[in-house]
Order: C-alpha cells, then sequence, then structure tokens
C-alpha cells in the first residue's frame, strides 16, 4: 500500500517535491493542497501530485507525511488547522527557512505522538538565476547539487530524523543535520540579509532626491540587487523571520554595516588603493563561491547511494508509522 505524502502549498518548493517524487508512484501517494484552487489544477495537471484536495482536513486525514511547503507568515495558522486532524505518528516537515519560532508553535500545537522536523532547502545552482516565481518555477531537479539542512526539535525519534534523511536524498539533496540556532544563523546570513539589504537599497533610492531622473537610467546592477527583496519571500514572511530570528539578523546586519562603512571610509579618503583591494576581495570571493556552489562537492569522498524505494518505505516508513501505531 502506498505512503500518503501530503503538500500543502504548491509553489516552487511544494511543486518541485511532488515533481521529484513523481517516480516512485507504486510507494508514494501524492496528494496536494493550495489555498488557489486554479493552483490546484494546475499542479495536477503538470504532474506535481496524484490527487488535490482542497478541503485540508480531508487533505491530511491520511496522511503519514505532511509537508508544509508555505510562507513562514502561513505556518503557524496552517499547524492549528491540521494538528486535530493529523493520524497517530505523522510526521510533519517544514520547509520555512527560519525555525526557532516555528519550533515554539510545533511544542504548543502538535498532539503527541505527531512528529515534527524543519528541513532547509538550498536549490540547484542551476536555477540560481531564475526569476520565475511559484508553480511556474517548479523542476523536478531543483533539490539536486543541493544540501538540505535537517532541523529536528530535541527528543525527536531518531527513526523520524533518519525518516527526514532519507526523503531528503530521495528529493535529490544532501542532508546536513544541524540545530535550529546554528540552521536559523547560516538562513540570517545567506538568506535575511540579502533580501534586507535589497530592501535597504530601495528605501535609499526610491523617492529619494533625485529619483525622478534616476529611475530612468537604473540598470543591470540595480535589478539584480534589488530582485533579491521582489523574487523571495513575501514582507510578511520576512518581517516575521527577521523578528523570530533577531540575534542573527541583527548580527548579520552589523557585519555589513561595517563592510559598508571601511568602504565608505576609503572612498572619502580617497584610498584608490583600499577600495581596489574590498573590491577584488569581493569580486575574487563571490567568484569562489559560485564554482564552488556549481561543482557541488561538499560531500567529496562521501559514497551517494540510490535510494531503494521498496526498502525505504518497508524499512523507515514502516519503522516509524508501523510500530509506533502498534503500540510497540
Amino acid at each position: 500500500m502506498a505512503i500518503q505524502i501530503t503538500i500543502i502549498g504548491l509553489g516552487q518548493i511544494g511543486g518541485s517535491i511532488g515533481l521529484a517524487l513523481g517516480g516512485h508512484k507504486a510507494a508514494l501517494k501524492r496528494v496536494g493542497h493550495d489555498k488557489k484552487v486554479d493552483v490546484e489544477r494546475a499542479a495536477q495537471q503538470k504532474g506535481v501530485v496524484d490527487e488535490v484536495k482542497h478541503n485540508l482536513p480531508s487533505a491530511v486525514r491520511d496522511a503519514e507525511i505532511v509537508m508544509l511547503c508555505l510562507p513562514v507568515s502561513q505556518v503557524r495558522e496552517t499547524l492549528e488547522f491540521i494538528a486535530p486532524d493529523l493520524k497517530e505518528g505523522a510526521v510533519v516537515l517544514d520547509t520555512s527557512p527560519v525555525k526557532s519560532g516555528v519550533f515554539e508553535w510545533v511544542r504548543t500545537i502538535l498532539p503527541p505522538d505527531r512528529y515534527f522536523v524543519g528541513l532547509v532547502p538550498a536549490v540547484n545552482p542551476d536555477a540560481l538565476h531564475e526569476i520565475k516565481f511559484g508553480l511556474e518555477a517548479a523542476r523536478a531537479d531543483l533539490f539536486q547539487k543541493g544540501m538540505m539542512i535537517i532541523d529536528a526539535p530535541r527528543g525527536t525519534p531518531g527513526d523520524v530524523v533518519q525518516l527526514a534523511s532519507d526523503l531528503t536524498r530521495l528529493l535529490g539533496a544532501d542532508p546536513l543535520l544541524a540545530d535550529p540556532i546554528e540552521s536559523d544563523g547560516l538562513m540570517a546570513r545567506m538568506h535575511l540579509l540579502p533580501q534586507l539589504a535589497a530592501a535597504a537599497l530601495l528605501n535609499a533610492t526610491v523617492d529619494q532626491p533625485g529619483w525622478l531622473e534616476a529611475r530612468k537610467v537604473g540598470g543591470r546592477a540595480y535589478a539584480a540587487v534589488t530582485a533579491g527583496l521582489a523574487y523571495q519571500d513575501e514582507i510578511d514572511s520576512l518581517r516575521i523571520s527577521a523578528v523570530q530570528n533577531r540575534a542573527s539578523t541583527v548580527y548579520a546586519l552589523d557585519v555589513m554595516i561595517a563592510a559598508l562603512q571601511g568602504i565608505r571610509n576609503d572612498i572619502e579618503a580617497g584610498n584608490e588603493d583600499g577600495i581596489a583591494a574590498r573590491l577584488e576581495q569581493a569580486l575574487e570571493g563571490r567568484n569562489s563561491w559560485m564554482n564552488d556552489r556549481l561543482k557541488a562537492e561538499w560531500a567529496t569522498g562521501v559514497e551517494r547511494k540510490p535510494i531503494d524505494i521498496p526498502g525505504f518505505a518497508e524499512r523507515f516508513f514502516g519503522s516509524v508509522f508501523v510500530k509506533r501505531n502498534s503500540g510497540q
């Protein structure tokens, strides 16, 4: 009998998860839900899911795994809504970028014997420059050549963590186990800071003196930097994530402000050598990062064995759901 995975939120992440699992229909049944009926319909037509259920309680009632692929602004209300209908032993996986606040919600909302693991996916480097969003940006290889951070609350059973790790590999990513403080620190620098920097640039330029003329000559550099805000989290989610992760976010902002201050001081002093050194260091850093990201050789020396689907379902799903539900 196929294991039901319910995907809530059929945008880029949820859609890509569904597509990546599409080759394993004998073992996995993909059920989809989205607030927008037209998105549900498009997802089914695209082969993202096997079935859609617009009634949310009905969508999760028979699910062994529930994947929340939502903006963080929608996670709490969704958890509250689905909690009464989650079957015993069900595992909830969440893909929002900041986990500390979500863990607090889970602790007070989820009933006993329902489990939660946080996932933080990094996309395939081939998709880094795409500007599509939502279901249109979904692709079966979105998580290949990428890491996926796995955060589990303290006390989570080992077989539940193993399930999340193996499912990550099934999606094409390499799992990286982390605690929420470490994970949130990484995401403050690499996910939140670029968006906040884009917001700062926009606030420093739009409707400022000279804007009426400046807007006519804005080019590729301006568009690229401000895209960090336009194509990422919705504003409410960015606000919530920054506040929930305030210590790491403030630290990341302080480091960036110091870097900007250094550039500013060199420019004010006319220190061309200092400016050149800072710019060269930055460009070399970006080129090195991009080369590493494209190669994706993070797990050098580690053999990547393919996941055996029947064995995966029997060993891990059976361990988590059958044993726990039978009281063993």
